[in-house]
Parts: structure tokens; C-alpha cells; sequence
């Protein structure tokens, strides 16, 4: 039985999530923290199969999707398909000076500083929308990059949200069996070659069948920074 005082004890959180299937997982966080979860997307192809289950077992859930203003609009597309289609209580989060305001600062900064470029359009908007949630829910799994490879099914990170990853000991192939099993829609770029699509200047094709390697090609970058920065203490940066 998973109570509160779980909550307070992360370890025996986390080991109590592994026993469960993703279906349970999500039930039993919903239970636990009702209005105070929410979900983040970034609608892609491999986003489908955690959505789909969200839609059946938790729909009442919001999902915060972080508008950027470099989404490919194939992204924008499917994003709006898959929120009818499943009924999905979407969110769209930007950051503070808006798009245009954005370029008017910065221009093209994803070409001289990605990582800056990531902080103010995703990790401080996120951070910034989390404030009023308790838990989050988000859909990264060990197989995608090394440092994921870490990742616990529950961490409490430093300004006090609970993170759970339900899907996280899902493979690639979990994500397509799934897909198939259910006849889901895939993302119209995957057709095209990008296995993981972000935003359109920092995204090309992938590459020998790595789903992270048309991320940030020649920058030395697998991450936008929501999953190894935010929450620390030390994720704050000058806007």
C-alpha cells in the first residue's frame, strides 16, 4: 500500500513504483497527489504511448506543454490532433517576454549559447509553472541517453517538487509495440527521420538509429536542461 508517508521516503517510493505496471504507477500517484500532479509532453512519437495511458487511467490531469516558438509546426500539429483525439487537459507554457520579445533580446541564440537558449524557453518556464504542483510527472526512459541511464522512477528535487517517471524502464521497442498494439498516431517527421524532435533550429534527422542524435548536432548536447538541471539549487540564471 503506498501512503503519504511514502512521499517523505523516496527510496521506498521508488521501490515500491518498480513492482508496479505504468498503468498502477500512475493510479497510485494520483492517488497520492490528486490536483497537486501534473504532466509534461513534448508530443513526439515516443510521447504517444504515456499520453494514451494518461487519457485512460488519469485524465484529469493537466499536461503542460512548453511553447518555445521554434516548434517545427508539424510538432504544433500533432500536438493539437493528439489533445482532441485523447481529450488531453493541455497547458501551453512560454517564457516570460514571449516569443518575439524573445528574439527582439536575444536573436538567434540557440547558435551562440544552446544551453542559455534552453534555460529561458524551457527550464525557467517550467520551473516557473511547477510552483503550483506537487508532483510531475514526465515521460524520459533509461534507454534514451547515458545520464538518463541513472534516473530513478521517483527523485524529490530541490525546490521540493516530487518528479516520477512511469515509463521509465521502458525500451524503445516497449514504445513501438505499444504504439502498434493500439494503432496510435506517430509524428508526421518521423517519416522523415527524426526520432526525437525539439525545436526546429537545434533538430535535424537522427543518425544510425540513435533516437537522441539529431539533438544539438556538434554541441556536445544531449540535454535541454529539464531533466539534469532543474529544481537545483544552482539551475537559477540571469534572464
Amino acid at each position: 500500500m503506498i501512503t503519504m508517508e511514502l512521499v517523505n521516503n523516496i527510496e521506498r517510493l521508488d521501490q515500491k513504483l518498480k513492482d508496479f505496471s505504468v498503468e498502477q504507477r500512475l493510479k497510485k500517484v494520483y492517488d497520492l497527489f490528486g490536483a497537486d500532479l501534473v504532466v509534461t509532453s513534448s508530443f513526439q512519437s515516443q510521447s504517444v504511448p504515456l499520453l494514451h495511458l494518461i487519457s485512460k487511467h488519469i485524465p484529469e490531469v493537466p499536461v503542460l506543454f512548453l511553447d518555445t516558438g521554434f516548434h517545427f509546426p508539424e510538432t504544433i500539429a500533432f500536438k493539437d490532433n493528439l489533445t482532441r483525439r485523447f481529450g488531453l487537459n493541455v497547458i501551453e507554457v512560454t517564457n516570460k517576454m514571449g516569443h518575439s520579445g524573445f528574439k527582439k533580446k536575444y536573436g538567434n541564440l540557440y547558435k551562440s549559447d544552446p544551453d542559455q537558449c534552453c534555460y529561458i524557453n524551457k527550464v525557467e518556464p517550467l520551473e516557473r509553472s511547477l510552483s503550483n504542483y506537487k508532483a510531475w510527472i514526465t515521460g524520459i526512459r533509461r534507454d534514451q541517453t547515458e545520464e538518463r541511464k541513472r534516473a530513478d522512477y521517483v527523485q524529490k528535487l530541490d525546490n521540493g517538487i516530487t518528479k516520477i517517471c512511469p515509463i521509465l524502464d521502458w525500451s524503445n521497442h516497449d514504445v513501438w509495440t505499444y504504439v502498434q498494439l493500439y494503432e496510435l498516431p506517430q509524428h508526421p517527421l518521423l517519416e522523415e527521420g527524426y526520432l526525437s524532435v525539439g525545436c526546429a533550429p537545434c533538430t535535424q534527422p537522427s543518425q544510425d538509429g540513435d533516437e537522441r542524435s539529431g539533438r544539438w548536432q556538434g554541441k556536445g548536447k544531449t540535454e535541454c536542461g529539464l531533466h539534469n538541471s532543474l529544481g537545483k539549487k544552482d539551475s537559477n540564471e540571469d534572464t
